[in-house]
């Protein structure tokens, strides 16, 4: 349990105290598509103290050095010989698609039509939705994901049980009620006017408060009328620090049944750009089929692309060039996109973005990776004086990991500590790469949000990190 007290000078109870040891592994800059033994960046604080107070990491310092004498009395949590990182940062997530993750057989268009579409309409009941929001923060704390950039459905309640839900917990969540007037079933259409309403209301109650930011939240472009996306690039200009997140070139056919609907533009991007819809805070996912010209617009506003390894894989719509989008300036991060995707675990979508890069002729290394769904998302967002980082005054969002699980890669490990190396981030990156290849949920050992323990498992056994 955390330690709090009675402050003598004030009178107030003190923020409650706790102190993790373990191996710290975060990042300062972007290690890039370097070598693993060349990769700048990289922080690595073996045998390590966080001090976390309240909601914040305190103070950071070697295990071997004295606690503060304030701190003297406050429990250990010993994690010797395990990673102790920054939590996840999925970009790109479907909480109701829960429902419908490992569904069979279908391209983008049918499967929204098949599996999706009917799982979201369920969320126009608010008890399915605030157990359904519950589900979906639990199950993310439990893949090692701290925060997160969220597609409820159409329906209000949806977006307010998340909000709900996250902000009982402290959590940074960044969500808003899906913007469809077209081309979807009855019991998932909006109005435009009742859309504008519902997302101001949601702007008024929710944008700014504790850890919650809101997004206009296009589902795509072909379930929006023209109407609609001009209101909704109004709601981003109107209101400050608001998200904009929708899909844009994720499938061939989709990209085609763009350029029938919106027959002026000049590209499946430009639909969204000629409305306003793209800027820093713009979060669009996949992009596998844009040209250089949309880059270029992307580079120009600073958007970002999340890319969603496994929901590309499963669902078969391409492969990413990331070496090529960040050549050409764009932003990228990594997302799951359950349920196309087929885990909510970053782990298993790093292992699948290594394999999307490698049939492309490029090495995506662990540090890459891994930069990219903590400090280099959290940039991209806005947020890194908050979150994606262990440094004293960020937001104590703290994941603690084995590195082995399990019979092979135990073995896998123990080979790996035996290895000569002549440059310690080269011999580090051979075990972490390892850990990311195989790892998933079974190696997760604790989570913690703003501070507090949300998910903790006892199972997990101890494999060392030297």
């Amino acid at each position: 349990m955390p330690d709090s007290r009675l402050d003598s000078a004030s009178g107030q109870t003190a923020q409650p105290r706790r102190v993790l040891r373990g191996d710290l592994l975060d990042f300062t800059a972007d290690p890039g598509f370097a070598l693993p033994a060349e990769s700048p960046g990289v922080r690595w604080r073996p045998d390590h103290v966080l001090l976390i107070e309240g909601e914040r990491i305190a103070a950071i310092q070697p295990a071997t050095e004295s606690l503060p004498l304030e701190w003297a009395d406050v429990p250990v949590t010993d994690h010797r010989g395990q990673l102790i990182m920054p939590g996840f940062i999925d970009t790109h997530v479907h909480c109701p698609q829960l429902d419908v993750i490992a569904s069979y057989g279908a391209e983008l268009l049918d499967w929204l039509n098949t599996y999706t579409f009917p799982a979201e309409r369920r969320y126009i009941d608010p008890a399915v939705a605030h157990e359904g929001a519950e589900r979906f923060l639990h199950a993310l704390w439990a893949h090692g994901t701290t925060s997160a950039v969220v597609f409820p459905t159409v329906h209000k309640v949806s977006a307010e049980a998340l909000f709900d839900q996250a902000k009982a917990h402290h959590m940074r969540l960044i969500t808003g009620k899906v913007l469809m007037d077209r081309h979807a079933p009855e019991g998932l259409l909006d109005d435009v006017d009742q859309a504008e309403k519902d997302c101001v209301d949601l702007i008024d109650r929710f944008h700014g408060q504790d850890r919650l930011a809101f997004a206009v939240t296009v589902r795509f472009a072909p379930t929006s009328t023209p109407e609609q996306l001009t209101m909704a690039g109004r709601l981003c200009q109107a209101y400050a620090g608001t998200y904009m997140q929708t899909h844009v070139a994720e499938n061939r056919d989709e990209v085609k049944w763009v350029a029938s609907l919106f027959p002026t533009a000049r590209s499946y991007l430009d639909v969204y750009d000629r409305e306003g819809l793209i800027g820093p805070r713009a979060v669009l996912a996949h992009g596998i089929w844009l040209d250089a010209n949309d880059r270029a617009v992307l580079k120009a506003h600073g958007a970002q692309i999340a890319h969603s390894p496994s929901s590309n894989l499963f669902l078969g719509s391409g492969l990413f060039n990331w070496l090529e989008a960040e050549r050409e300036g764009v932003h990228v991060s990594l997302a799951s996109d359950v349920g196309g995707g087929t885990s909510l675990s970053m782990l298993r979508n790093i292992a699948d973005a290594y394999k999307i890069q490698a049939l492309q002729g490029v090495r995506l290394s662990a540090w890459k990776a891994l930069y990219t769904c903590t400090l280099g998302a959290a940039s991209h967002l806005g947020l890194a004086d908050e979150i994606g980082r262990l440094e004293p005054g960020c937001m104590a969002d703290v994941v603690v990991w084995n590195v082995a699980h399990g019979p092979v890669p135990e073995h896998r490990d123990r080979i790996a500590q035996q290895n000569l190396a002549r440059v310690l981030h080269a011999n580090l990156h051979e075990r972490v790469f390892a850990w990311v290849t195989m790892g998933d949920e079974r190696n997760l050992v604790s989570t913690y949000v703003a501070g507090q323990c949300v998910h903790h498992a006892q199972s997990v056994a101890q494999a060392t990190v030297q």
